[in-house]
């Protein structure tokens, strides 16, 4: 117990300057965060949070499902154990946790925040503007605060053609930078998935798929791709985030949960409206990072709505799992600490 305490206190102190009210800004670095109570408590007494991003919010489905969708991940991650902490660019503060407000209004705004990368934070700040986080972004902010866990719906990856287009996503980049467990769905089919993995494995990213030995597809549970790490239990994530973070590696960890299998069954049909999709955007030249918005909208009018139930089933259980893995590591910390 002794040692409990102890582990704790260097805990507090490492947090103190962030556990300043959800109204205040706290220094972290050269940038401002203005982290919620809830979740500087969290971080300071050792117990399970898990990041969120806030793209999925403003840019990844209508309102007012997505506020609905965030309420709903936010309670699912409560329930099993862990604090949520949404993560966005509001008025140019980055904030490390959202209120109800913060949510209802970041869902409100919808496209008209910034979809915001690494690149443009400081753009976004500076600026004093909205920013909706990528999964580049959130790992960063999550980083920051020594939050290990960041749970989204899928990752961004290599895109097809892009030996011509180099058009590669930086959460690839970020994730072979920062120390922080992505769990989400996989890569959408529109990507290039082969490609994304070898990239992935390039910069050294352990890819672990959660309770299977393939890769899933986001929308589908399989890509045909073998991972090399195959984890079963939240207790087996969380031994492999602590070995990463112990042998100070320096990168982030990758765990896919395939979709809920009573959501895949709609997955071929989704997929030949993803070609046709592609096939659109080709037609009519929409390229960079007005690509994926194009394509999942277009995918979505395509299946009448089944993608856009799909992308939310697997939100949901992402969230339950990586709510469970960082209940976990929390735990295997607090065990490490008193033995």
């Amino acid at each position: 117990m002794a040692f409990s305490a102890v582990w704790r206190l260097a805990n507090l102190g490492r947090h103190l300057d962030l556990s300043e009210s959800v109204n205040k800004a706290a220094p972290v670095g050269s940038i401002k965060l203005k982290v919620a109570s809830e979740v500087s408590e969290a971080l300071s007494l050792g117990r399970a949070v898990v990041a969120l991003e806030s793209t999925i919010i403003s840019h990844g489905m209508p309102y007012p499902q997505n506020l609905e969708t965030a309420k709903e991940v936010e309670r699912i991650v409560r329930e099993n154990g862990a604090v949520p902490a949404t993560i966005a660019i509001l008025d140019g503060t980055p904030c490390v946790g959202l209120s109800v407000e913060e949510l209802e209004r970041l869902a409100i705004l919808g496209t008209r925040a910034q979809k915001t990368a690494r690149r443009d934070i400081a753009h976004v700040v500076a600026c004093g503007g909205n920013g909706a986080t990528t999964v580049s972004a959130t790992m960063l902010f999550a980083s920051m605060v020594h939050i290990p866990v960041f749970v989204t719906g899928g990752i961004g990856g290599v895109h097809r053609h892009s030996e011509q287009t180099m058009d590669i996503s930086s959460d690839l980049t970020e994730l072979g930078r920062t120390p922080v467990t992505v769990v989400c769905a996989g890569v959408k089919s529109i990507l290039d998935i082969p490609r994304t993995l070898e990239y992935l494995e390039t910069l050294g990213v352990c890819v672990a798929a959660y309770k299977t030995n393939e890769f899933p597809a986001f929308f589908t549970e399989s890509s045909g791709c073998k991972v090399s790490c195959r984890v079963d239990t939240p207790e087996d994530c969380a031994s492999l985030i602590e070995a990463s973070i112990k042998l100070k590696l320096g990168t982030g960890i990758l765990i896919a949960v395939p979709i809920p299998q009573e959501h895949s069954t709609s997955g071929h049909i989704i997929e030949s409206a993803i070609q046709k999709a592609i096939k659109e955007a080709r037609e009519k030249n929409i390229t960079g990072n007005a690509e994926t918005p194009f394509l999942l909208a277009r995918v979505n009018d395509l299946t009448g709505g089944a993608s856009l139930a799909a992308n939310i089933a697997l939100v949901k259980n992402n969230a339950l799992v990586g709510a469970k893995v960082a209940v976990a590591l929390a735990q295997l910390r607090e065990n490490c600490q008193r033995s």
